[in-house]
């Protein structure tokens, strides 16, 4: 089955839900959802609203340069959640954080929450599924 048509697993809709969960209670109802357009982030997104954008600037083939662009980091207003893949998300949140595009790893599932408060990004939380 090509990548971008695998569905969730049953533990994935699993953490998709609990983590969904935990963002629900803390984002702001503007908050903007962006998804990559293979099947699983969508249904990962569908945990959290059904109102979110499916981009290809956060797929399987994204780069972290591309992301942090759809998402305006690091100067666009409001709240913006990306629903995307590895190892993107980790090179992204490696760039954000440090200026470098590393090759972090970032769990399946988790949230990485960051925050920019020019000049500084701070990392605000980090949740694995497994820590709720």
């Amino acid at each position: 089955m090509p990548d971008d048509e695998r569905r969730l697993t049953a533990k994935g809709i699993k953490q998709a839900e609990r983590m969904a969960g935990w963002l629900k209670e803390r984002l702001p109802k503007d908050a903007v959802i962006l998804a990559s357009p293979a099947r699983r982030t969508r249904e990962t997104a569908q945990a959290l609203t059904k109102k979110f954008e499916v981009i290809e600037e956060v797929g399987t083939a994204a780069t972290p340069q591309a992301l942090l662009k759809a998402a305006g980091w690091p100067h666009g207003a409001g709240t913006v959640v990306v629903v995307g893949h590895q190892p993107t998300l980790g090179q992204t949140a490696a760039l954000a954080l440090s200026g470098s595009a590393a090759e972090w790893s970032i769990k399946k599932g988790a949230i990485w929450w960051l925050v920019r408060r020019d000049p500084d990004t701070i990392l605000r939380a980090v949740i694995a599924p497994d820590l709720l």
